[in-house]
């Protein structure tokens, strides 16, 4: 317990430094220093995990509010394990990339520290209040660095990202409330709650418990309809800012379904399978084919999110469909975890490198930026990567959690499986098109000579590129560490419904 607390207070420390140091260079430097001493300490946890538990490790719990049986209860599983080392790993990244050709204030540092503290305390609560506590502390800090350091329109953007997320907690907080009005005694523990499942079989409580969850969370993925803040969101954040969106934020959705809503309301889930594969479906093939539409390269990637986040959700739905086979629902859960590991690796870096020709060209308009590969190779060539990796060419990571839930979900339902396997086509040739149109041909004048990658700026990359050929090629450790707490955990209702 001490160590995971360790993780998760050590960036809102290292936060409260940075009020009061006054210069940028040094702020930069303390910020790096604090999320590198945290990624550490988050090795050190992995080393000691045992990746093929089933139960809580590192698991505490002190009093916090006695008086309405609140508690500080945290914990962390083969789940939420992957995603916090996530989170240390491109929040260092980030500090890497904002180097010292534009050292950004103190501030913009403490933002980013406070908003691993609340992601990190989000991945590890399994008390439901103190989850909603952290799960607000990770949402505010964007909501300042898109309206501070953001774009042209970054107020708008800001401020659409606000409402909808603050809608969507409002969601979440009143599905908790109604969980714990239920409990007797009244509690907010997530696993007393979990086994009691205070809103049996399928009633109206219980599928407005899962309305809320569905709202909250459904935001954060994003699905269809729910989706439109997240492109103007990433298209005026700033670089570091769109990649935390993207890689981590946009997974506190999907994590909040398989963690919560599965195990609470399990028999809602199961009726409501069907309509939620359906909306599913939808946003996996509207998300690629309206990124295939945009002329502007960062909101294209964005819009992507949408289309491998819609795989995420018929993992999700389909796994709750509790009269299917247990081992076709266990493969569909387990790929929706995989996927957003994959999705945070893959996507986190495609934001750095739009970030990078973006500084170069001084442009995100895909027509102006033909023939970048003769100017810049190695960029040209990690781009290409990243697109590949991104529309799943086998071996590499979005293949190995697309293929899990591609194989479980043929066995529920047959039809969202080639709903799937179209809106994979429709991202393929989104991004060859992409490819062709940013790196062939021959260079636009208004492009002209692009300086070299910076040291910072491919040490961004490189350990992406390695982990998303790792997690390809050796898929099999990882698969079970996230089956193992859907499966067998203390919170394991998302395929037993039990």
């Amino acid at each position: 317990m001490i160590l995971l607390t360790a993780c998760i207070l050590l960036p809102l420390v290292g936060a409260a430094a940075l009020i009061v140091i006054p210069r940028r260079s040094l702020a930069r430097h303390v910020g790096l220093l604090t999320s590198i001493l945290t990624l550490a300490l988050v090795a050190l946890m992995g080393v000691e995990f045992k990746w093929g538990g089933s139960g809580f490790q590192f698991e505490g719990q002190l009093p916090w509010i006695p008086a309405i049986g609140a508690t500080y209860h945290i914990g962390i599983d083969g789940l939420s394990m992957p995603l916090i080392v996530l989170t240390a790993l491109l929040t260092v990244l980030c500090f890497i990339f904002n180097g010292g050709k534009h050292p950004m204030p103190p501030g913009f540092y403490a933002l980013f520290l406070g908003m691993e503290t609340g992601l990190i305390g989000t991945f590890s609560s399994l008390d439901l209040l103190l989850f909603y506590l952290f799960f607000e502390v990770s949402l505010v800090p964007l909501y300042f660095i898109i309206g501070i350091w953001g774009h042209e329109n970054r107020l708008q953007a800001a401020l659409k990202f606000f409402i909808y997320t603050r809608v969507g907690s409002l969601a979440i907080l009143l599905s908790i409330l109604a969980l714990y009005l239920r409990m007797a005694p009244r509690t907010f523990d997530l696993i007393s709650i979990a086994a009691r499942q205070p809103f049996p079989g399928a009633s109206l409580g219980a599928s407005l418990v899962l309305f809320g969850f569905v709202l909250g969370f459904g935001i954060k993925l994003p699905i269809v309809p729910l989706h439109s803040w997240l492109p103007d969101a990433h298209t005026q954040a700033p670089t570091a800012g769109s990649v935390m969106l993207a890689g981590v934020l946009l997974k506190l959705g999907g994590y909040g379904l398989l963690r919560i809503a599965a195990p609470t309301v399990p028999q809602a889930l199961n009726s409501w399978a069907l309509p939620l594969v359906v909306l599913a479906v939808i946003s996996a093939i509207y998300g690629a084919m309206v990124a295939m539409a945009q002329v502007d390269l960062k909101r294209l990637v964005a819009l992507s999110s949408v289309n491998h986040m819609g795989y995420v959700m018929i993992g999700i739905a389909a796994a709750g469909a509790l009269w299917a086979n247990p081992a076709d629902r266990a493969a569909a859960a387990t790929g929706a975890a995989y996927q957003m590991l994959a999705h945070g690796l893959v996507t986190g870096g495609l934001f750095f490198l739009v970030g990078m020709l973006t500084e170069r060209a001084g442009t995100r308009e895909i027509k102006s930026l033909r023939g970048v590969w003769t100017l810049l190779p190695l960029y040209g060539s990690m781009l290409a990567f990243l697109s590949f990796a991104s529309f799943g060419l086998p071996a590499l990571a979005h293949f190995a959690a697309e293929l899990q839930i591609l194989l479980g979900t043929l066995g529920i339902y047959v039809w969202a499986a080639v709903g799937m396997l179209v809106g994979v086509l429709v991202t393929t040739a989104m991004f060859l098109w992409t490819l062709q149109r940013v790196l062939m041909g021959p260079h636009q004048a208004q492009v002209g000579s692009l300086p070299s990658l910076y040291a910072s700026e491919i040490a961004t990359i490189i350990p992406l590129i390695v982990l998303i050929i790792l997690l390809g090629v050796v898929p099999g450790k990882l698969t079970q560490s996230l089956e193992n707490p859907l499966v067998n955990g203390p919170v394991k209702a998302v395929v037993t419904g039990k």
